[in-house]
Formats: structure tokens, C-alpha cells, sequence
């Protein structure tokens, strides 16, 4: 049974790194923002591979449908990285396109 310090530990945890996450990707380089996605991405990779690949037959592992489900279900929060930084970087190429326009009226 988890217990309330747990269960808010791991919310703060979660929380945490949707705000790191939009911190990244507004930086000025686009590789920072692609950091936690692709890490999240590579830990269900690996996470699936474990469970369907490394256990044995009817050592408790899991088939084809359950690994499609848990692989899904694990990339939900790679989807939600990703469109942190989808918005983040479509708001930085507006702004740049702006002052690439104001640069140029004022010339």
C-alpha cells in the first residue's frame, strides 16, 4: 500500500518534470527540449523489452497485446513532452518571425 507522503512525493515528482520539461524547451537550443521525451521513450523501450523478451515463457512476462497496451500507456507522457515543447517552440519561431519583421521595417 503506498502512503499519502509517497503518493505526494511522487505527484511533486510528476509535476516536476512537466515544469522542467517546459523550462528546456524554451531555451534557445531546440536538443535541451528533447531531452526528457526521448529518455521517457527510451525507458518504455526498455521497460517492454525487459517483460516480453528477458522472462521466460510462463515466468510471468507479458504477450504481444499487453506489451502494445503497457508500451502505449507508458508513452503518454512522452505525447504530453512533446507538446510542451511543440507549444514552446511554435511560440519561439512566432516570435522570431516577428523580429525578423521588425528588423526589417525598421531597415
Amino acid at each position: 500500500m503506498i502512503s499519502a507522503i509517497n503518493a505526494i512525493g511522487i505527484f511533486l515528482l510528476f509535476i516536476g518534470s512537466f515544469v522542467l520539461q517546459f523550462f528546456l524547451s524554451k531555451s534557445e537550443s531546440r536538443w535541451p527540449g528533447l531531452v526528457l521525451p526521448l529518455l521517457n521513450f527510451m525507458f518504455s523501450l526498455f521497460y517492454i523489452t525487459i517483460f516480453t523478451v528477458a522472462v521466460p515463457e510462463g515466468g510471468g512476462g507479458f504477450g504481444l497485446p499487453e506489451a502494445i497496451i503497457l508500451f502505449l500507456v507508458y508513452n503518454v507522457t512522452t505525447v504530453i513532452f512533446m507538446t510542451i515543447y511543440g507549444s514552446c517552440r511554435g511560440k519561439r519561431r512566432k516570435q522570431q518571425a516577428l523580429d525578423k519583421m521588425t528588423v526589417q521595417d525598421l531597415e
